[in-house]
C-alpha cells in the first residue's frame, strides 16, 4: 500500500544553466553516434535473440582511456536504445549495477516493462556498459573459461599460516593475470571516477542537455559520482539499492555480510514454516542445520548431472543468488535439499547464474570485471590485521557463510593490484544538486536498508521505503514502486515525505 501522494517538483536552481563542456573533450562530446543493428553487440549468446529485435538499436561511442591525457588511447562504450513512441522528454540512461553488470542486456530485457509503465513513451531508453565490460571495448579480461571453472572450486578454508598463504598466492596469481592479459593502464581507468565521466559524454552525444539516469545497486555509485562532478547537468536521478559513499571497505563488506544474513533469516522463517524444509522447523536452529549441510562441501564436494561437483564456495554463492529476491526461496530450499542428499544440480544452476556461465562452459567478463572495478573503487586492505579482522567481523556477521573452522585471514585481489584505486570513502557534496529520489528495500541483502536512508540524507533527496525481501524494487512491475518512480522521472514529481511501498510476498 502507498503512503502519501506526490507533490510537484518547483523549478530547481539549474534548469537555467546550460552545461559547459570541457574545451579540452570538445572532440567526445561533439561526436556523431552511428546508430544500427544490435545482432553483433550481444555480451553473451543468451541475448542474442533480445538484441536482433529491430526496435532496438546499438553503437559506440568514444572516450578517452585517461581523461587526464584525451589526446592518448581512446575507448568505446556500446550502448543499446529504444527510441522514443510519444512526446520524447530526452533520453534515460540506465545501469543495472554490479559493478560490472551490462547495461545493454538490461535495458534489452527491461525495455517491456519500462514501455508498459509509459516510459517507453517519453524517453529514449538508453542501456550502456561501463568500460571494460559487455559489449565495451577494450574488455576486462582475467582468466580463461577453464582457469574460471577450476578457481570456483578451490575452497581455502584453512586459517592457518600456510593455509593464508596458499589463499593469497591464489589471488596474487589473479590479480597478476588480469594485468597481463587487461594491461595496467586499462585497469588504472575502469573505476566509476571515469565512468561518470564518460556518462557525461554520452549524454552530450545523444543530444540532451540534462542527464535523466535510473541506477541500481553499484549504479547508484555512479548516479552519486555523476551528481558530485555534474551537478549542473542533472535532471533527475533514481537510485534504487544504494551504495553508502562515506563506507570503508570493512564497513561495506560487514554490513553486506549482516544484510545477506538477514535475508537467509527471513528464507529461514518461510522454510521452517513448510513441509520438509532441510532446517528443520525451528528458524532459531536454522543456520546451525544450513552449516550442517553445507559444511562437509569444503571436504567432500557433491556431484552434479553435467559431470561437475558442486563445491563448499559454488553452494554458497548459488544460495545468495537465491537470497537475492524472494521468489526463489523455493528454489533454494529445494537446493538445500538436494544437497542433503547428495545431489549439487539446483544450486549449481543458481551459481553458474550468478557468474554468468552459460551451457556449453563460456563465462561473460561480468565477474571479472566486478573484481578489477571493486579494486580501484575502493581502498586495499594490505595489511594483514586488516584482512584477518574483516574476515573475522564478516563470520560474526554472516554465520550462515562460515566454514566452521575459523576465520582466514587472506588478503584479497585487490592487495596486489597493480594500480591504485581512483576513489576512496567520502561524503558526498553535490552543491545546486536538484532533487534525486532514493529507493531502498528493508529486505535488501545487497545493499541494505539503512544505507539508502543515509545517500537519501547525504544528497539531500527523497526516500522511498519499500518493505519487501529482494535487492532493488522500483521499475519492475510493482504498481507502487512504479508510479512514484515513472511521475519523477517523466514529472519530476518528488514522493511525499514518508512514502512508503509493500511488496507482495512471494
Amino acid at each position: 500500500m502507498l503512503v502519501g501522494a506526490c507533490s510537484d517538483v518547483g523549478t530547481t536552481s539549474n534548469e537555467s544553466q546550460a552545461p559547459q563542456n570541457p574545451p579540452d573533450l570538445a572532440r567526445f562530446y561533439d561526436q556523431e553516434l552511428s546508430w544500427g543493428p544490435c545482432a553483433d553487440y550481444a555480451p553473451t549468446e543468451e541475448d542474442g535473440q533480445s538484441f536482433a529485435d529491430p526496435q532496438f538499436d546499438c553503437t559506440r561511442v568514444t572516450v578517452p582511456q585517461d581523461y587526464a591525457q584525451p589526446d592518448g588511447d581512446t575507448m568505446q562504450i556500446a550502448m543499446l536504445r529504444k527510441k522514443a513512441t510519444g512526446n520524447k522528454i530526452g533520453s534515460l540512461f540506465a545501469d543495472p549495477g554490479g559493478p560490472g553488470a551490462s547495461g545493454t542486456s538490461f535495458m534489452a530485457s527491461s525495455a517491456p516493462t519500462w514501455s508498459a509503465n509509459g516510459l517507453g513513451d517519453r524517453f529514449d531508453l538508453i542501456g550502456f556498459d561501463p568500460r571494460g565490460t559487455g559489449a565495451s571495448e577494450p574488455k576486462i579480461e582475467c582468466l580463461t573459461d577453464q582457469e574460471n571453472d577450476e578457481d570456483r572450486g578451490q575452497v581455502f578454508a584453512d586459517p592457518s599460516p600456510a593455509g593464508v598463504a596458499a589463499a593469497e598466492a591464489r589471488n596474487k596469481q589473479y590479480a597478476d593475470r588480469c594485468a597481463e592479459r587487461t594491461g595496467a593502464d586499462v585497469l588504472a581507468n575502469v573505476g566509476t571516477r571515469d565512468v561518470a565521466k564518460d556518462m557525461d559524454v554520452m549524454r552530450a552525444a545523444v543530444g540532451d542537455e540534462k542527464m535523466t539516469y535510473a541506477g541500481f545497486s553499484y549504479g547508484t555509485e555512479l548516479g552519486t559520482a555523476y551528481a558530485e562532478a555534474f551537478p549542473q547537468n542533472v535532471r533527475a536521478l533514481l537510485l534504487d539499492g544504494a551504495i553508502d559513499p562515506t563506507q570503508t571497505t570493512l564497513d561495506s563488506s560487514v554490513k553486506q555480510n549482516a544484510g545477506f544474513q538477514l535475508a537467509f533469516d527471513n528464507f529461514a522463517k518461510d522454510c521452517t514454516s513448510r513441509p520438509n524444509c532441510p532446517l528443520g522447523t525451528d528458524p532459531a536452529q536454522a543456520t546451525r542445520a544450513f552449516q550442517t549441510v553445507m559444511q562437509p562441501l569444503i571436504d567432500k564436494p557433491v556431484p552434479t548431472s553435467d559431470g561437475r561437483t558442486l563445491s563448499f564456495n559454488d553452494a554458497q554463492t548459488g544460495v545468495s543468488q537465491a537470497l537475492y529476491v524472494s521468489q526463489l526461496w523455493p528454489a533454494l530450499q529445494q537446493g538445500i535439499s538436494q544437497v542433503a542428499n547428495g545431489n549439487g544440480d539446483f544450486l549449481m544452476t543458481l551459481a553458474d547464474l550468478y557468474y554468468e556461465r552459460d551451457q556449453q562452459g563460456r563465462y561473460s567478463n561480468m565477474l571479472e570485471s566486478f573484481q578489477a572495478i571493486s579494486c580501484v573503487n575502493q581502498t586495499p586492505l594490505k595489511e594483514p590485521s586488516e584482512a584477518l579482522e574483516l574476515a573475522k567481523q564478516a563470520d560474526e556477521a554472516a554465520p550462515f557463510r562460515s566454514t566452521g573452522r575459523g576465520p582466514v585471514g587472506a588478503r584479497d585481489s585487490c592487495a596486489f593490484w597493480p594500480v591504485p584505486p581512483t576513489s576512496e570513502p567520502h561524503v558526498p557534496q553535490a552543491e545546486g544538486l536538484p532533487p534525486v529520489v532514493v529507493v531502498s528495500v528493508t529486505g535488501d541483502p545487497a545493499t541494505p536498508y539503512q544505507a539508502g536512508v543515509d545517500l537519501a540524507g547525504q544528497l539531500g533527496g527523497s526516500l522511498i521505503k519499500v518493505n519487501g525481501n529482494q535487492h532493488t524494487a522500483s521499475l519492475q512491475g510493482d504498481p507502487c514502486v512504479d508510479r512514484l518512480a515513472v511521475d519523477y522521472l517523466v514529472d519530476l514529481k518528488l514522493p511525499q515525505e514518508g512514502a512508503e511501498c509493500s511488496l507482495a510476498p512471494a
